[in-house]
């Protein structure tokens, strides 16, 4: 019997999973694995909030797979030694992994295949899995090998032809394997989590596609940067750990609307930053357009950021509202990673360490260079761009709601008023005075 291996990583679903499709068409049985990875869980990207999340996708991507008569195979360990041994265990001829960008996922993938080699085992990679456009096809007519800036590439992007969405498999054979237990969250990395946390995985994933798709979509475009108003699509978690599919994401939205069209955009700044890491892997914590910038060295103030206390409100809401959900409004992070990065002057990867700590989506892709981009680093046109966060509590906030939601101590003040509180008497020992002055104060 024709044994193959789907190995899961970050597109934790059954249904339009290339690795998974690929994997039972090739064999007449097929192990769905997953390796809860040592050096991820240990390493400096280790996060209680994206542990907490990997636990739940992992018990639901299980729920899907016995659903069509499989059950998720659980090893732990270094992932190419894990496969490795697998391998040998069950005689598999081949192992399907999806294609993927960071420096880490590349070491890993020449680790396996120079593993399996020694066996006669294939390895197959596969392209738009983790994202929609596979960012070695959708390249620039210069020869460059990634676009520098998005405008050409979103066009590229729309106009390019995208494969269709794939179905779960009707019934899938595994061969008798042993796994290890489905994991619980504290023992896949220790510390504190956010009390706000989404959890779930595909199951969740698609209830959340269903109910933005059928309506709250198509005000995307007028509503995305409010910040009180939570017109955000809150994917982003489902997205980085594939519990739902950015292709078939891609194709149910419609993009001759104005909201499908702003949402589509979004999916193309995801691949966008993909393609570039993927060019240029020390972008994850070097300078891609090195500017010497003379970064300040100031702790106290790096901690009043941390914690939500620089006397700024909209900052300090951003902030607060990473601790309690693990994710902030694209807008928030916007601001608190201009006012870290502009206005304090802190580099770049300071904040971007942090973000990687907290956020449930914090992917090394799209953290990265989005910090790059407002720190001027990056890919931004505009690198001396900088983001009063006044002026943008006034137009993104202008009743002050986000603000009361998340700084209660300054809830009493109405309306716009709440973004100065140093104008309202406000005790300092209640809420602090601002660390710098900005325009407009």
């Amino acid at each position: 019997m024709t044994v193959t291996i789907a190995l899961f990583t970050r597109d934790l679903r059954v249904r339009d999973n290339p690795v998974l499709t690929a994997a039972h068409r090739a064999g007449a049985a097929v192990v769905p694995l997953f390796v809860l990875d040592d050096a991820i869980l240990s390493g400096r990207f280790a996060a209680p909030n994206r542990a907490r999340f990997l636990a739940a996708a992992l018990a639901e991507l299980d729920d899907e797979l016995r659903a069509v008569g499989g059950a998720l195979v659980l090893r732990r360990g270094d992932v190419a030694a894990e496969v490795d041994r697998l391998v040998a265990q069950v005689r598999a001829e081949s192992v399907h992994v999806a294609a993927d960008v960071s420096g880490y996922s590349r070491r890993r993938e020449r680790a396996l295949r120079e593993l399996l080699s020694r066996r006669g085992c294939l390895l197959h990679t596969h392209p738009a899995t983790v994202t929609v456009a596979d960012p070695a096809t959708l390249l620039p007519a210069t020869g460059r090998d990634h676009f520098a800036v998005f405008g050409p590439y979103f066009r590229r992007w729309s106009d390019a032809p995208r494969r269709e969405p794939l179905g779960r498999p009707r019934r899938l054979t595994v061969p008798p394997v042993a796994g290890l237990p489905l994991p619980d969250a504290a023992e896949l990395c220790a510390g504190p989590t956010s009390p706000r946390l989404a959890v779930g995985g595909e199951t969740t994933g698609r209830k959340i596609v269903r109910d933005w798709l059928s309506g709250p979509v198509e005000h995307y475009a007028r509503d995305n940067d409010d910040l009180a108003a939570d017109a955000t699509s809150r994917l982003s978690p489902y997205l980085h750990f594939g519990c739902v599919s950015p292709v078939e994401l891609a194709h149910r939205v419609d993009m001759a609307t104005e909201g499908g069209h702003a949402f589509a955009r979004q999916l193309a700044w995801r691949d966008f930053h993909h393609q570039l890491l993927a060019a240029r892997p020390s972008a994850a914590w070097s300078d891609y357009r090195p500017r010497s910038i003379r970064w300040r060295d100031d702790q106290q103030a790096v901690d009043a950021w941390r914690e939500g206390h620089t006397g700024h409100p909209v900052v300090d809401a951003g902030m607060r509202q990473l601790r309690a959900e693990g994710w902030m409004h694209n807008r928030a992070r916007l601001i608190t990673a201009s006012f870290l990065t502009k206005s304090l002057r802190i580099d770049w990867r300071v904040g971007a360490q942090h973000f990687l700590r907290w956020l449930v989506d914090g992917d090394l892709a799209n953290n990265q260079l989005n910090w790059q981009w407002v720190a001027g680093t990056g890919t931004d046109t505009r690198p001396n761009r900088v983001l009063n966060p006044l002026r943008q509590a006034q137009r993104y906030d202008p009743d002050g709601a986000y603000v009361r939601r998340w700084i209660p101590e300054l809830a009493h003040l109405p309306g716009a008023r709440v973004h100065r509180p140093w104008r309202e008497q406000v005790d300092p020992a209640d809420y602090p005075a601002p660390i710098i002055d900005v325009a407009g104060m």
